[in-house]
């Protein structure tokens, strides 16, 4: 009995462009060239039908699920595709075993997983055994880093390839394939010129899905005159007059350009610093996790090279919390370019890490004597407090009182640069040793 079809059905009329013109194997496939170019490594898994399970990591719009069902096309598999949302651990483990008797009997199984970073730990664990026994070739899509998103043991036995940005050529190309594609624009007249379709991937930033329905949009919109549609730049400006920013808050791309921020104000690079952190807000980012960061950088990377960085962080932070965005974007920038522009001295944030080093790998030392405090008479008579000397009595406000436990005499942890401010307090350091040495041949 066939099944009744909908009133309503999805015809290929009214299906997405992208679903529409979906390239249906390699050679129509548009981009990835250093993977699937003639010769290269997935190209030849594919073409000579060794494919095994693994991971496409890439941003959005760059060809994922169209690699894998076109891998399931070219290798003659089932496909099977799951979602997080109403992949439940009975319904996937009762799939796997079909796939697994499929197996048996010749029949290949190609489950895709789109955006396998939703799926928990124990949806991902249900396919483990399957991966590992052949009985199905998993492919998985994410635009999140595999190695913080997959179970190690599941990542291990699938290969990682990474898809890029497709580049601005990849999608003109893409649009031009569109335009003549019978399942596309290829039964109208579309009149377009290079220059639109330069601008259409110009502002899709490496997305096909992007590049695709701004063209749909485009079309749509564009002036018909004897059933020709025109499209010019004009007609485009505002379907293209602002790029969508690429800013996931709690995925990698966060911790990426927070990292970019920190490295362009380390380098002294003040513009960078100062793109980066305009990315940021453009994303929609705290202002106060980013000013935190600054107040964290102004110790770690300028320290006592330019005290008043300090300072000046802790008074931008106080700032974005009295008047937010987006008053407060330009206080950040002034933050951002004091710190790219200041001396840099990682010295504080060495001492700290030498210190914290002594304190992990020594035992508990205990507190010399002369320099425990003495608050009952019964730490007196033991000795608490015995020999302690008050720097300010002495001449030179220093005196010789050992401070340091014994095991860790002579260890340094504080060495001063000569950047900036810093040269002061190197300076006075040196006296201090060298007044040691002086009275004591310390």
């Amino acid at each position: 009995m066939s099944q009744q079809e909908s009133l309503f059905a999805s015809t290929s009329q009214n299906m997405p462009l992208a679903n529409r013109v979906r390239p249906q194997n390699l050679d129509q496939f548009v981009g990835q060239q250093d993977l699937l170019g003639h010769g290269k490594i997935l190209r030849e898994m594919i073409d000579n039908d060794q494919v095994s399970s693994m991971i496409f990591w890439g941003p959005p719009g760059v060809g994922k699920t169209t690699l894998a069902e076109i891998i399931a096309r070219q290798t003659q598999a089932a496909f099977l595709s799951f979602s997080a949302v109403d992949s439940g651990i009975a319904k996937i483990k009762k799939i796997m075993k079909q796939a697994e008797d499929d197996q048996k009997v010749g029949q290949k199984t190609i489950v895709f997983i789109d955006e396998i970073h939703r799926f928990n730990k124990a949806q991902q664990d249900a396919f483990l055994p399957y991966v590992e026994q052949g009985s199905i070739i998993l492919i998985g899509a994410t635009t999140e880093n595999p190695s913080f998103e997959i179970n190690s043991a599941l990542l291990s036995r699938c290969k990682v390839f990474v898809l890029h940005h497709l580049l601005q050529d990849d999608l003109v190309e893409l649009l031009k394939n569109t335009l003549s594609n019978p399942a596309g624009f290829g039964k109208q007249k579309i009149n377009i010129g290079q220059d639109e379709l330069e601008a259409i991937a110009n502002f899709s930033d490496g997305d096909a899905r992007v590049a695709l329905n701004t063209l749909e949009m485009a079309v749509l919109n564009g002036k018909v005159v004897s059933q020709t549609t025109t499209i010019t730049i004009d007609d485009l400006c505002q379907l293209i007059n602002e790029k969508f920013v690429l800013y996931d808050k709690n995925g990698e791309e966060h911790y990426n350009i927070i990292s970019a921020l920190h490295k362009s104000m380390r380098n002294s690079d003040v513009d960078a610093a100062i793109y980066w952190l305009s990315r940021m807000l453009a994303g929609g980012e705290d202002p106060l996790y980013i000013a935190r960061r600054l107040v964290r950088f102004a110790s770690e990377d300028i320290g006592l090279a330019d005290t008043n960085a300090l300072n000046l962080t802790v008074n931008v932070f106080q700032a974005c919390q009295l008047i937010g965005m987006p008053e407060c974007d330009v206080h950040l920038v002034e933050a951002v370019t004091y710190l790219s522009l200041a001396p840099k001295s990682n010295a504080i944030y060495k001492a700290r890490l030498a210190a914290a080093k002594d304190v992990k790998q020594s035992k508990n030392e205990p507190v010399p004597m002369q320099i425990r405090n003495a608050p009952t008479k019964l730490m007196k008579d033991l000795g608490y407090g015995k020999g302690y000397q008050l720097a300010h009595y002495a001449q030179d406000k220093l005196t010789n009182m050992q401070t340091m436990p014994d095991s860790l005499q002579g260890h340094v942890y504080y060495k001063p640069t000569t950047q900036g401010n810093e040269s002061r307090f190197k300076k006075r350091l040196e006296q201090i040793k060298e007044w040691h040495q002086e009275h004591y041949g310390e």
